[in-house]
């Protein structure tokens, strides 16, 4: 992946580029996907952030996570993530999309327009280490019952997902397995 972000609008209209360390700096609205893996036992595929990386560094994530860029599109750029990242090849369907900020200690700001993507994979994901130290899988009602008893475990957006967009993963937990 490029080192640049696509900046957006509210409305997810592109208004230009920005080199990522940048846009993180600046808190510039820039587009995102969040990817969920969920396994034959209807579980999701969690990671834990490798220590090293710009913010959020250890906590426990979502599957897979970036930014596209230009030239494919975001789905496109999400399947190539899932690979580099998880070493996992598998269909994903964009799900629901929502924009989020959050401010980090280190002076970097998450302002994101995040393309949330579910998919089915039930094998262990091959990790690079330079993204992810660790994987487990996780019921649904399991993590949302760690989060809201442990939030610091988790990366900011997890919370914001899971408690503003609980239904989606329901509902797919429910009627896609």
């Amino acid at each position: 992946m490029t080192n640049k972000v696509i900046l957006v609008d509210k409305e997810n209209n592109k208004i230009g580029n920005e080199e990522k360390i940048q846009a993180h700096m600046k808190s510039l609205l820039h587009r995102a996907f969040s990817i969920f893996i969920f396994n034959d036992k209807k579980e999701i595929l969690l990671q834990k952030r490798a220590e090293n990386k710009y913010h959020s560094g250890s906590l426990w994530t979502n599957t897979c996570c970036s930014h596209p860029y230009d030239g494919l599109s975001t789905l496109e750029c999400a399947e190539i993530r899932l690979v580099e990242e998880m070493g996992i090849k598998t269909k994903l369907e964009e799900i629901f999309s929502f924009i989020y900020k959050e401010s980090f200690q280190n002076g970097l700001t998450e302002y994101e327009y995040d393309h949330v993507f579910f998919g089915n994979y039930s094998s262990d994901p091959i990790l690079n280490p330079e993204e992810a130290s660790e994987f487990k899988w996780i019921k649904i009602v399991d993590l949302k019952n760690d989060i809201e008893k442990n939030p610091n475990r988790y990366t900011a957006w997890l919370k914001i997902m899971f408690t503003n967009y609980f239904k989606f993963f329901e509902s797919y937990e429910n009627h896609n397995m």
